[in-house]
């Protein structure tokens, strides 16, 4: 919406301009009084605004997020800062459960950007994180939403689809690298003693070249459109046991494996993982129910599952190294859950051999 400016802070939220941002989706409703409830000025600028109508009706409460301005040059760096606003700004169909969007502003020249989104608790959501792991249950309600995802833009490229041909295809970019080699030496450092022993022989810079030689492998047949960061604490379960997926920033296009990896490996315990992770892998193969010939085979769909954990293991161990994205207890969690399933599954031999089929 053109005529929506982004507030300088959340005191200038007026009823005027909440009338504007919910006009998309309730265009009789006009706001009365807007009253702040809460608002986390972390990592991204959120808040949380009540409101009353003068006439007609929409939401009680709704969801602000925008950029925090000590982030963005980070997120610009990594090619994340518009991806979110730009993808529901663009009227995409994502097949799985995920907030309600009024509204979706890009302010280019300020490098922010605002999304007005349905409250989830108003649907009684749970947001989860590492301290909350889901069930396999719940693990494989998520893979079957990731499928539908990946299933409607299997192959997909900016002419198949010109509303995502701004989404960049997954590369081992300087911009990320750049952070993950300062931070990675730190978070194993921190992680000396809780990390499994296998890990520790390694130093910063070996992780990140396992990430990068991952990421390299990422833009090779089949594409889709991936969430990108369906790491747990960018999930919420509804009462009926269905998982929706929240920040879409890193949206990507890339293999299905970065999503199903990266999610299954951090949102389940390692016990769990460990048990049920073969199935679980086939739940989401079978979910993808692609015309015959374009489904990844069992062992294919293996091999690149265990080839996924050097991308959150790189992630991660770089997150326990800052002081200011996440706190040390969820960072330290699904660093260990990466490290376990990057020993167990024997991450290294796994993209020797996708390296292999490369060259």
């Amino acid at each position: 919406m053109a005529s929506l400016r982004i507030p300088r802070q959340w005191e200038d939220v007026t009823p005027e301009w909440m009338t504007r941002a919910i006009a998309s989706r309730h265009p009789d409703a006009r706001v009365g009084a807007v009253e702040l409830v809460t608002r986390d000025d972390g990592t991204n600028r959120r808040a949380r605004f009540g409101i009353r109508y003068a006439s007609g009706s929409g939401p009680e409460t709704v969801f602000l997020k925008a950029h925090a301005a000590k982030h963005r040059i980070v997120h610009l760096r990594n090619g994340n800062l518009f991806n979110e606003a730009r993808l529901f700004s663009s009227g995409t169909l994502l097949p799985v459960e995920h907030p309600i969007v009024y509204s979706s502003v890009v302010d280019w020249l300020r490098l922010d950007f605002l999304l007005v989104m349905e409250d989830l608790c108003g649907r009684g959501a749970d947001p989860r994180d590492a301290t909350r792991p889901l069930t396999p249950a719940q693990g494989a309600n998520g893979l079957q939403g990731l499928a539908k995802v990946h299933r409607r833009y299997w192959g997909f490229s900016g002419r198949s689809h010109p509303a995502l041909r701004w989404v960049k295809t997954w590369k081992p970019s300087k911009g990320w690298q750049v952070g993950l080699r300062k931070r990675t030496p730190l978070g194993l450092a921190r992680g000396l003693g809780q990390l499994p022993p296998e890990i520790t022989p390694y130093s910063g810079d070996q992780i990140v070249d396992f990430w990068a030689s991952y990421v390299a492998l990422l833009s090779a047949g089949p594409v889709t459109l991936l969430h990108g960061d369906a790491h747990v604490g960018n999930t919420y379960v509804l009462p009926g046991g269905e998982v929706g997926f929240l920040d879409w920033q890193v949206t990507r296009r890339g293999h299905w494996s970065q999503d199903v990896g990266y999610f299954l490996a951090g949102a389940l315990t390692v016990e769990d993982r460990r048990r049920q992770e073969r199935g679980l892998v086939e739940t989401y193969r079978q979910a993808l129910a692609l015309p015959q010939g374009q489904e990844p085979g069992a062992e294919e769909a293996w091999l690149w599952y265990r080839a996924s954990p050097a991308y959150g293991l790189a992630v991660w161990l770089s997150t326990l190294g800052t002081d200011s994205y996440q706190s040390s207890e969820i960072s330290l969690a699904l660093a260990q859950r990466y490290a376990a399933a990057f020993i167990e599954l024997d991450t290294r031999s796994a993209l020797a051999e996708l390296e292999a089929r490369r060259r």
